[in-house]
């Protein structure tokens, strides 16, 4: 392959991506149906600890362990945000910024320069689409 060829570079690029989709297509349908055959044996495991009213079953193959898994969710974002303000409680959020409700702040406020304790990464990219023909 002559490197300094782009349009071999995108050919061998095009091969190489489809040869990868490929590989993730078969690798996300065999990963699906070892999960399935997980959540199946998890469901009788949990069946059999809740029978005994057992947290734990101990094997000669290893432990099942029961526990209870957590999950807060909101259906109200307009009263909870009151409430954090409110208990001055914003670590009951995640810290990340929502990128594309930023942008378009930004967008918005683009003479004012980033807010304190706000950096930016900005860098190129390429990105390559198979011909129509």
């Amino acid at each position: 392959m002559n490197t300094n060829n782009t349009d071999e570079l995108v050919e061998a690029y095009l091969v190489i991506r489809s040869r990868r989709e490929n590989l993730l297509r078969e690798y996300e349908l065999a990963d699906s149906a070892l999960k399935e055959d997980m959540a199946k044996l998890e469901t009788r495991m949990l069946e059999m600890c809740n029978a005994v009213n057992a947290d734990s079953i101990k094997t000669q193959h290893g432990t099942v362990m029961r526990k209870l898994n957590e999950r807060f969710f909101c259906q109200d974002w307009e009263n909870f945000y009151k409430f954090v303000l409110g208990n001055e409680a914003p670590h009951l959020l995640e810290r990340r910024i929502h990128q594309g409700n930023f942008k378009e702040f930004m967008k918005e406020h683009e003479n004012d320069g980033l807010p304190p304790g706000v950096n930016v990464m900005r860098e190129y990219g390429v990105s390559v689409r198979k011909s129509s023909k």
